[in-house]
């Protein structure tokens, strides 16, 4: 479980509350911030380093969870960036947004 609480969050922004992080006005206020981009890329460098511990451990999955204050926006955003990381060098890749469901 990685929490991304500590990311700005576009729900103080009035014009992106009733957004997701799926909206491109969301993913361009978060795509703004560096705090957002160097979160990414250090989970991205966590994850490359352990996935590999996991699957020649002969795990059949790994599960990540992403969380923030009321999972719209930030928690989205940052699960649908990694995803689109990981769908390039690892097999079956899959999402599900809790809240948005």
């Amino acid at each position: 479980v990685f929490d991304v609480r500590c990311l700005p969050n576009p729900h103080w922004e009035p014009q992106l509350r009733a957004l997701t992080g799926l909206d491109d006005d969301v993913i361009a206020f978060l795509e703004q911030q560096p705090q957002v981009s160097r979160m990414i890329g250090d989970l991205q460098q966590f994850l490359e380093t352990w996935i590999p511990c996991f699957v020649t451990g002969g795990r059949s999955y790994l599960t990540i969870a992403i969380g923030c204050t009321g999972g719209q926006h930030r928690s989205v955003y940052i699960t649908e960036a990694l995803a689109s990381y990981f769908n390039k060098t690892q097999r079956n890749v899959m999402t599900r947004h809790r809240e948005l469901s």
